[in-house]
Parts: structure tokens; C-alpha cells; sequence
């Protein structure tokens, strides 16, 4: 047995044993809590609560269980899902994990009540030094919003007997019952009697629930534990005498954060990802501010307040990107446990103050833990300005005790969030269209920005065509892989065509023009029909744009009417532009606007859209496309899978415009996502051709278009979503395990051979001209095609699994299945 481990001193007198998977020890110390219902408290080496710790740490432990579950769920239902945490201690936890889902809404439990804002709810929390959590959502549909298919995930530090988390889903399923429940904690500690529960209560339920954890093990205790530690505390105080607290060896300084405004203090009337990126843009800015205050501070505790625990956890993890001091993070605690300086002890010193936030259950002695003795030269103690009270600046308040232990305190005060009224609520919708109308600029057109004249096109994004945001292709996937980056914060190397390729490029072209006006002008007439007479076409940038032009020339063709036209960006994981939206909708009705892109693979995108417009009222999320070889859309303008041309090529077919980007650096909360134009790139630029070659045969195909709509209006057009299985299956077949990684279609194999790091290619045996760029493409990078039989799609690329480039060579090519 390790001597130094944390819970050797409990262990040897009370006969505690902690038992599990190797990981555990390193999670857990123990230590008694004074606390008549339990007697031992398990005490977390990663959570940031009661021993500081590095706050990389504790949010990507977090983070990295909240990717977990959205590989459990998907990312449509992961789009759907709501987090919650459990007040006090997994705030900050829950949080972190809705960061890692990257898409989800989030709540916490509250201990503190808030005049004006409706009860959603609330439990009990039986062993709990503070047993009544509230749910105070400023938005009274958050827990109810789409429950059936909507997952719920519940996180708490700790699963033990469950009796907490079960009696949540319990009361929240009797009023907003869904089928699915995803709980996440740091360790699963349930005994062996616990451990069938789960599935009993599922069955009772009728909803799946699934169980989430960094670490499985279990606590062992002896017979009449919760007497001998009550004991044992009582003996330990009366042969110790309390500390008498240090005389302030420095005045406390005031530090100004400019928090940004709007953005909540964490989760405890809902947080959502809007919210994300708006602190996310801010955070340097106020780590800068910090690192400034602190001047020469060697090593630091950034402090965090009872529930308070996300804001003060993200500021600190900005700090160690804004300065080389020693960063650790803990926040203080309204739980009575005793502090034994030993170091098979998980509290080795505790500092105790009044509480200063005027709470609901009267007041009390609040606690710092492991912040004495620590050799902390500087404190940051973050807290809101609800605690920000006489009481925490008084003579025995938090600020005096902290700076009796380190030579300098600082007090940086977060905004406490107060929701609306109801009726301020309504008038803030009202003004809404106004505001968006206001603030956001308005589109980027050509010549100044894209080859598109500026009739062709209104471009909702940002112009970076001055920021160097490309990178090789093979560092690219290789962070995007390890999960340290997605792939929207950079872009490609531009891929620049042989003449072999250029020369394919006009041949595909010429061949295929009189199948593309065909599609355009199915397509066109059925967002006519049945969107018209004056739908607002809004493309998907990138590919979705020279469809939405040819969509737009075909009704001034055909029909002499004039359609407006944007394109605008969306992200798979992240949404679409919320801006955008904003911005269409004070100037449109949101209910013309109709969505376009070129063509579907699985359908990820049209599952995207779907997913982030459930928070936009009046847009309908049908997206019409070209070709709809995935079986995913009713509007189309064919399901056949053949070359479209311009998805042979990058921005030179696309208005010179880059894939477009976001970076929280880069983007702010009033900004719209960014896109580069390559000017330099003229020479090449086939835009105008490809546009040009297309409408000359709409009149050649305006009979079958006719004939075609005609037929397809009437007939049934539901989604079969045969790519999506299709895909799922070549993913295991080929022991993927990851439908991100498999391409389905022409255009998505040919992206894949131009951006990615191809594995391989399997082609339709007997598919002709359609692949002799794909061939070509494929020849270049040394990437094996391989023909199969039972292919619902003319081709399918393969992105090399597992990608690093010591297994594939740093050039990407000659990879091989391992």
C-alpha cells in the first residue's frame, strides 16, 4: 500500500477500504465529514473543490466525459440533450461536460433562492450537508423543450447509491417525461447490492438511462463506521486546539474583470451555447487582466465560491495560457470536514469564515480547504456580486482570513445574472428583429468580396482574408483526430489543379451541364411551387452556393422573378451562423427563407440544421439540394449520384471564397463566422464559367424540368435515410467505428481526396466517367480505389483512421490498413 495515498489515515482508523480500478486512488483521498448522516467524505484530487488543483485538469476531465456521451448519443441526439448539475459541488463539473457535448444547454441545481424566478422543480439530497436544491431555469420550456428524443444528462462527482440521481429523474420524468437518460459522474462508487438498480429503474420508468464514469469502485465500510467517525472527530477536536487565525499580511485589491455583458455567471438559470461563445471571445481579454494584477506571483490559487464554480474554473484556465505562475483551482464550501495535517489525509487545513451571500438557510461557517500551508503567494478569489457583501470584506470574513496565509489576495467580482420578468422577456423578443437589424453589417458582396457579381450573392460572413488561418493538411487531421481541434478553426492549403486536372474539370463540365440545369431547375421549381412565390434562398456556404446562384438564375430565367440570395456558414458540431439567422430575420420572414446545398452524403448537415434551428422560431429546417444521393431530404433535384463539377474543385469554383471558419479568437458574440477571399487566385477561376455553362441549357432541359417537377410534386418524397445506414455499415465493415470518417458520394470523396487524409476509396464496380477525376485524385496521393458491388453510392472515401502522421508518413500517402 502507497503510504502517501490520501486515504491511508481514514483507512487505518475507521477500517475504510477503497476498492476499484487502478485509476481510483489517483482520483480519490478520504477524509471524515462532521456530518451526523456519513460518516467518511470522498474527496476528489480532480474536481476543484476541496483540493486545488491544475484547472487544465479539472476541466478537461470533464470536458472529456461530456465527449463521451455525445459519442454515446450522436450528434443528433446530442444536439437535442440538456445537461444538469448538482449543486454544490458538480456546478462546475456538469458545466465542463456540456462544454465536451459541445451543443447542449446546461443547468445546475441551486441552493439560493431567486426572487421572481418560477420554480422548475427540486429534490432532496439525503446524506447531503444541505439537503434542497432547487431548479430555477430562466427559460420555463428548458426541461421540457422536444423531452421525447431529447436526452437528459444528469452529472454529479460521485454515483454511490444512486438514491439522488434516480429520485431527480423520478420527479423531472413525472412532469416532463422523455426516454432517455445519460448520468455522468467522476467515479461510480455503488456497492454490489446498488448495482442491478439501474436497470430495475429504467424498467420502472420506461426509458433507457445509461451510466457514464471516469472510474468504477466501490467503499467497504466496517459495521458502526458512522459512530466511530463521529468519534474520531470528537477526539481529534477536543486533543487539537482550533488554529487562531493569521493577522492579514496584505491589503485585498479589487480587480476589474469586464465580464461580458448578457453572459450568465454559470448555469443556475440555464446556460447555453450562445452564451459559450461569447465567454470564450472574452476570456483572454480578462486572463490578461488577472496576469497584469498579479505582476511577479510565482504560484497562484484561483478561488472559486461555493456554487460559483465555472466562471472562476475557465478564468483560471485562461490565466495559465496568459501567464508562466503555477495556476491551481478550488473553490470554497459550505461542508464541515475535518482538517488533519498528515499526508495520508485528503484536508490537510481548513479556513473558516461566515458565510456572505445572505443564504436561504440562514447563516453559517463556510470553508476553504487545503489553502493554508499550501505556499500560495497569491489568491484570486472570484465570487458573484451577490456574494460580494460587507460580511466576505469584514475582519473574520474570507478576504482577511486568505490574506493571513499568502502575501497577496485578490477579489475579482462576476456579475450576478438575474433572469428577466416575464414581461421584460416579451419585450426584448419584441425588439428583437430591431436589434439584430441594428448591430449586425450587413452582407459582403462582390467584387469586393468573392468573383460572384453582387446581385449572385449576399455573404453573412466576416472577411479574413488577411489572417493566415491555413495549415498542411495532415497537421490538420491529426489535431482534429486527437481532439485538439476542430476542424473550422483552420483551413486547407488551397489545392491548385495540374492541367491534367484542369482539363478533366472542362470535360466533366461540358458532359454533365445539361444534367446539372436539369437538377437546378427541378429543384427550382419545386421550392416554387411549394415555398413560393418569393422564397429568400439562403445556401450553405461553401457548396451550397453556386447551386443557390444557378436556383436564382433559373427563376429569372423561367419566370422573371428576382430571388434574393445569402449564403452562410454552418458547422458540423457547432450549428449554424446564430447571427445569420438573427440577421434574415429582421429582414426577411423567417418563414421564406429556404435553405440550399449542393448535395447530401449521409445527411449530417440536414440533421445539423434541423438541431440548431429548434431555437429559432418561424425557419423551416427542409434543406433543398441539388442531388439527394443519401436519401435525406424530400426537396431535390435528383437522387442520382453523379459529378457535380463544382465539387471537383475548392474556391475556384466557389467565388475565389475559402470553407468558411470559427475560431473564438476570431468570431465574437456579434460577429458572423468568417471565410477568406483568394483574390490572388483569379487566374484560375472557373466561378463564372461553370455558372455560365449551366444556364445556357436551361432552356435545352425546360421541358423534362416541367415534366420532372410535375411528377415529383405529386409524388412521395419522405427521407429514407438509406445513405446514413449505409454509411454505418461501410463504417464497422471496415473498423472505422466512426461515421465522421466515412465520405459517402462523389462530392464528399472528392472533398476528402482535396482536404483530408484519405485511407482509401471504394468505387461502384462499373462506374464510368463520373470517377476519372476521383481516379486521377486518388492516383496523385497514392490512395488505393476499391472497387465493391453493393454500393448505394457511386464512390465512398474513406479518411484515414486513427490518423497520425509517424503511422502514415508526414506526406499522407501510401497509408495502409493496419
Amino acid at each position: 500500500m502507497d503510504a502517501e495515498w490520501s486515504g491511508d489515515w481514514v483507512a487505518g482508523r475507521l477500517g475504510v477500504e477503497l476498492v476499484g480500478d487502478g485509476e481510483l486512488r489517483e482520483l480519490l483521498g478520504l477524509a471524515l465529514r462532521r456530518n451526523p448522516k456519513r460518516a467518511h467524505l470522498l474527496v476528489s484530487n480532480v474536481l476543484g473543490k476541496h483540493v486545488p488543483q491544475r484547472p487544465s485538469v479539472v476541466h478537461g476531465v470533464g470536458y472529456e466525459l461530456g465527449e463521451r456521451v455525445r459519442d454515446l448519443l450522436g450528434e443528433a441526439e446530442a444536439r437535442r440533450a440538456v445537461v444538469l448539475g448538482y449543486a454544490e459541488t458538480a456546478t462546475g463539473l456538469g458545466h465542463a461536460v456540456a462544454d465536451g457535448l459541445g451543443v447542449a444547454p446546461y443547468l445546475h441545481s441551486t441552493r439560493r433562492l431567486v426572487d421572481g424566478v418560477a420554480q422548475a422543480g427540486g429534490f432532496e439530497e439525503a446524506h447531503s450537508h444541505a439537503t434542497s436544491h432547487l431548479l430555477l431555469p430562466e427559460d420555463p420550456d428548458l426541461l421540457a423543450a422536444g423531452a421525447e428524443g431529447s436526452p437528459l444528462v444528469l452529472v454529479d462527482d460521485e454515483f454511490s447509491t444512486g438514491n439522488t440521481v434516480l429520485n431527480t429523474i423520478r420527479a423531472l420524468h413525472a412532469r416532463y417525461p422523455r426516454d432517455r437518460y445519460v448520468i455522468v459522474a467522476l467515479v461510480d462508487m455503488r456497492s454490489e447490492a446498488d448495482q442491478g438498480r439501474l436497470a430495475e429503474f429504467a424498467e420502472e420508468i420506461g426509458a433507457r438511462v445509461d451510466l457514464i464514469a471516469r472510474a468504477r469502485g466501490t467503499v467497504r465500510l466496517p459495521e458502526g463506521v458512522l459512530e466511530k467517525g463521529l468519534s474520531l472527530v470528537a477526539a481529534h477536536d477536543a486533543g487539537h486546539a482550533a488554529p487562531v487565525p493569521l493577522a492579514p499580511r496584505s491589503a485585498p485589491a479589487r480587480v476589474a474583470l469586464d465580464w461580458p455583458a448578457g453572459v450568465p455567471d454559470g448555469g443556475r438559470h440555464g446556460f447555453t451555447p450562445v452564451h459559450r461563445a461569447a465567454l470564450e471571445a472574452a476570456l483572454p481579454a480578462m486572463a490578461g487582466r488577472l496576469a497584469d494584477a498579479l505582476g511577479d506571483a510565482r504560484r497562484v490559487l484561483v478561488l472559486g465560491f461555493e456554487e460559483l464554480m465555472y466562471a472562476p474554473l475557465r478564468l483560471a484556465t485562461a490565466l495559465e495560457d496568459a501567464t508562466a505562475a503555477e495556476v491551481r483551482y478550488s473553490t470554497t464550501t459550505r461542508s464541515p470536514v475535518l482538517a488533519v495535517d498528515d499526508p495520508g489525509y485528503a484536508i490537510r487545513s481548513r479556513i473558516v469564515f461566515p458565510a456572505h451571500d445572505d443564504p436561504s438557510d440562514g447563516p453559517g461557517d463556510r470553508y476553504a480547504y487545503n489553502v493554508a500551508g499550501a505556499g500560495f503567494d497569491a489568491v484570486v478569489a472570484v465570487v458573484d456580486s451577490a456574494g460580494d457583501t460587507p460580511a466576505l470584506h469584514a475582519p473574520d470574513g474570507l478576504l482577511a482570513r486568505l490574506a493571513g496565509h499568502t502575501g497577496q489576495v485578490l477579489l475579482a467580482v462576476v456579475p450576478s445574472y438575474v433572469p428577466p420578468t416575464t414581461t421584460e422577456r416579451a419585450s426584448a423578443k419584441a425588439s428583437d428583429r430591431q436589434e439584430a437589424a441594428t448591430m449586425l453589417p450587413e452582407p459582403l458582396r462582390g467584387p469586393a468580396f468573392s468573383s460572384y457579381a453582387a446581385e449572385d450573392v449576399g455573404w453573412l460572413l466576416q472577411d479574413l482574408s488577411d489572417t493566415a488561418l491555413e495549415a498542411p493538411t495532415e497537421e490538420r487531421e491529426e489535431a482534429i483526430q486527437s481532439g485538439g481541434a476542430h476542424y473550422a478553426e483552420s483551413l486547407p492549403v488551397e489545392y491548385q489543379p495540374s492541367p491534367q486536372y484542369q482539363e478533366l474539370f472542362k470535360a466533366a463540365l461540358d458532359d454533365s451541364a445539361a444534367r446539372i440545369a436539369r437538377a437546378v431547375g427541378t429543384v427550382t421549381e419545386t421550392v416554387l411551387a411549394e415555398r413560393g412565390p418569393r422564397p429568400v434562398l439562403v445556401s450553405l456556404a461553401r457548396a451550397g452556393t453556386p447551386v443557390g446562384v444557378l436556383m436564382r438564375r433559373w427563376a429569372q430565367h423561367r419566370h422573371g422573378v428576382d430571388l434574393p440570395h445569402y449564403a452562410v456558414s454552418i458547422v458540423r458540431g457547432r450549428g449554424i451562423d446564430a447571427n445569420a439567422l438573427r440577421w434574415l430575420a429582421a429582414h426577411h420572414d423567417p418563414a421564406d427563407v429556404v435553405f440550399v446545398d449542393g448535395w447530401t452524403g449521409k445527411g449530417a448537415i440536414t440533421r445539423e440544421l434541423a438541431a440548431a434551428l429548434e431555437d429559432f422560431e418561424g425557419f423551416d429546417p427542409e434543406i433543398a439540394v441539388l442531388a439527394d444521393p443519401g436519401g435525406c431530404v424530400r426537396t431535390y433535384g435528383t437522387r442520382e449520384d453523379f459529378l457535380i463539377p463544382s465539387a471537383c474543385l475548392n474556391s475556384t469554383v466557389s467565388g475565389l471564397i475559402s470553407r468558411t471558419v470559427l475560431r473564438s479568437d476570431l468570431v465574437g458574440p456579434h460577429d458572423f463566422h468568417g471565410a477568406k477571399f483568394y483574390r490572388e487566385l483569379a487566374g484560375t477561376d472557373v466561378s463564372g464559367l461553370f455558372l455560365d455553362t449551366v444556364a445556357a441549357r436551361f432552356d435545352e432541359v425546360a421541358d423534362a424540368v416541367d415534366a420532372e417537377a410535375k411528377e415529383l410534386l405529386a409524388a412521395d418524397r419522405a427521407p429514407t435515410w438509406e445513405g446514413w445506414a449505409a454509411v454505418e455499415r461501410i463504417s464497422e465493415e471496415y473498423g472505422i467505428h466512426d461515421v465522421n470518417l466515412v465520405k459517402p458520394g462523389v462530392g464528399e470523396t472528392t472533398r476528402v481526396l482535396l482536404r483530408r487524409v484519405p485511407w482509401k476509396i471504394l468505387a461502384k464496380r462499373g462506374a464510368g466517367a463520373d470517377l476519372d477525376h476521383v481516379r486521377l485524385l486518388a492516383e496523385q496521393r497514392g490512395v488505393p480505389v476499391e472497387e465493391v458491388g453493393d454500393l448505394p453510392y457511386t464512390c465512398v472515401g474513406l479518411i484515414h483512421p486513427k490518423y497520425t502522421r509517424g503511422a502514415t508518413g508526414a506526406d499522407g500517402t501510401a497509408v495502409t490498413a493496419k
